[in-house]
This record gives structure tokens, sequence and C-alpha cells, in this order.
């Protein structure tokens, strides 16, 4: 009989849509999204440049204990990002530069978790994309049973395994597998139209368009009031 706790066949985000979102800001995605689906501001790269994009392989364990990721890298298949719910714990890390390193031979694209590393300089040393809600020198235990493959909640999001993740200096976003692919036109249309505008306020046309309206419909101005 196969474990309920392990699931380890799901489907993912397509590599042709991973490539082509992955030229994308993860602002841009969270816009077009809804303003939805970025995990909390505390989980970081630990280094501004770090970028990450992949699907998501989800891991959910006991406050600083590894054992299932250990496992999860196990399974992972190249071009998974693993998501890792570690509730929030900064007692003591959940990876460091020798799993890291192991990551990157499996072409793991990153990890992204809400729970502490170690060794943050060897790990920005090697350039692997690791976002993390600390750092904390404690090692983590290796006994506690948790999940792999299931829904997991990773910095105030739920996280489905296959979901399209993504990071940068501003944090992680993730979209949901089955709507990515559906939001690349209208995220591509934004970051033209972004373009666009920044070019017209270099030019000197700096007022927002929109500004007066919204003031009125909030009721900061009345009718036929101006700034």
């Amino acid at each position: 009989m196969a474990n309920q706790d392990i699931v380890k066949d799901f489907p993912r985000v397509g590599e042709d849509i991973v490539r082509r979102a992955a030229q994308l800001q993860p602002a841009i995605l969270a816009d077009v999204a809804g303003r939805r689906g970025a995990l909390s501001g505390r989980i970081r790269p630990l280094h501004p440049g770090m970028k990450l994009a992949g699907s998501a392989l989800t891991v959910e364990v006991r406050p600083g204990d590894n054992l299932m990721i250990h496992a999860a890298m196990s399974l992972a298949r190249p071009g998974d990002v693993l998501v890792i719910d570690g509730k929030g714990d900064l007692s003591s890390a959940l990876m460091g530069t020798i799993m890291m390193n192991a990551c990157r031979k499996l072409g793991i694209a990153g990890v992204a978790m809400d729970g502490a590393a170690r060794d943050a300089c060897d790990i920005i040393e090697m350039g692997y994309p690791v976002f993390a809600a600390g750092t904390n020198p404690n090692g983590p235990t290796k006994n506690v049973p948790g999940r792999i493959g299931h829904p997991v909640s990773v910095g105030g999001v739920t996280v489905h395994p296959g979901d399209f993740v993504i990071g940068d200096a501003d944090g992680v976003v993730v979209v949901e597998r089955e709507r990515i692919a559906g939001l690349l036109p209208a995220a591509e249309k934004k970051v033209k139209d972004e373009a666009a505008r920044i070019e017209a306020i270099n030019a000197g046309d700096t007022q927002a368009k929109w500004l007066v309206a919204a003031l009125r419909a909030a009721g900061v101005l009345k009718e036929g009031e101006s700034l």
C-alpha cells in the first residue's frame, strides 16, 4: 500500500511555460493574479541577486526537523522548487550548505521555506537560490515524520504541489498551476505598459491620470474639486 503521507506523482507546470514565466518579475505576476500569491515578506532571499522559478514540490515538517526534506530531495525532479512549511520556526536551521550542494547537483531549481537556513555565506558564494524566513546556526533533528506532495501553508499562502513558484529580491510569488499559462499574456502586456509609462515619466509626464477620480471616489475630494 502506498504511503498516503507521500505523494510522488502530481502534475507540474510545463517546461516551456516555466521558461516563459521565469522572464517576468514576481511583482508582475502577483499583479495580474489579483495582487495575491506573494509569500510573507519575512521569506527573503539570502542574497538580493538570487532568483528561482519552477514547480513546487511541497514539504511539511515539524519545527526544527528536516527528515522529510531529505526524503523530498530523493523524490524531486529537475526543475522542482522545494517549498517547505517549516511553521515559521527559527530556533534551528532546516538546511545548510551540504543539502544545498546536493539540491543543485540534483537539478532542484531552488528552495523557499518558512523556516531557517544556515551556512548563509557558503550558500551565497555558491549562488544557489535559497529563500528563507531567517538564519540560525543550530542544526536540525531528523526524527519526526511529515508530508510530501500535499498542500502546505507557507508565508500565509496555500501552495499545492505543482504550482508555479518564482522569486527575486522582492520575495516569492506562487501562482496556481492551472492559472499560470493563462496569465502570461496579461503579464507580458503589463511589462510593455509599464515600460511605456516609465518612458513617459522620463519625458516629463509625471501626473497620475487616475488620481483625481480615485480621490473623489474615496471621498477625499468633492465633485468639482481638484488638487
